[in-house]
């Protein structure tokens, strides 16, 4: 019950920036038809990060999931088009579950960090949406938080997240119709999980970023597939 209490504390009032068009193209080699975007400056998150940690930890993440979870399905209401912000307590605790589930090797525990399901039918217009984020890009990103996990090695254990980095500077607005899409969304390439191990910084990459009603959610970890 101390882990929910601590998670709906992590209650997020976004702040909403303008919306930039003409952002930088994608990177080369990589396949845009599905993903949206990010927003503000970056803040100190170390705080937030490790109270959601801790309560993850203290609870368990099966519990601390449940409770990002049944926070209500966003995708039950409509899109918006305000800009997520690059960090904010709510951003903050969905990134732990996904280092957790990253440490623990457990990809289900980072599902609240994924792009709903039921947004993802609202924005694809494509043949069997929640078949394709099922069988595809949900499976890919379990397939990607094994191999993180492998990445890690024996440092998973005592490796620590610090942060995660958003580069707001390079998130566009993606119109209807560019990518398959029937309504519109931020995205974002390129974002950082941030991490300590050995006593050094390193890095794990977050290839995409897409948005729904003001919120980062990943929906590409490593790689297009």
């Amino acid at each position: 019950m101390r882990a929910f209490e601590t998670l709906v504390g992590l209650g997020v009032v976004l702040s909403v920036a303008g919306c930039t068009r003409g952002a930088p193209p994608a990177p080369e080699g990589i396949d845009a038809t599905v993903s949206p975007l990010p927003g503000p400056t970056t803040a100190d998150t170390s705080s937030v990060i490790d109270a959601a940690t801790a309560a993850i930890a203290d609870a368990g993440a099966p519990r601390a999931t449940a409770a990002l979870v049944d926070a209500g399905d966003p995708g039950s209401l409509p899109q918006t088009r305000d800009r997520p912000a690059a960090s904010s307590p709510a951003l903050d605790a969905r990134a732990a579950t996904l280092w957790d589930a990253i440490v623990h090797d457990d990809p289900e525990r980072a599902l609240p960090f994924f792009f709903p399901v039921s947004a993802y039918e609202q924005v694809k217009a494509i043949h069997s949406p929640a078949s394709d984020w099922r069988r595809r890009l949900v499976a890919a990103y379990k397939r990607d938080i094994h191999g993180l996990h492998e990445r890690l090695g024996n440092k998973a254990a005592s490796a620590k997240l610090v942060r995660l980095d958003v580069p707001d500077e390079r998130a566009r607005w993606v119109e209807p119709d560019e990518e398959y899409n029937k309504l519109g969304y931020w995205r974002v390439y390129g974002t950082h999980i941030v991490y300590e191990a050995d006593g050094k910084e390193r890095t794990l990459d977050i290839s995409s970023l897409i948005s729904w009603r003001g919120e980062w959610y990943v929906v590409h970890l490593t790689g297009f597939k």
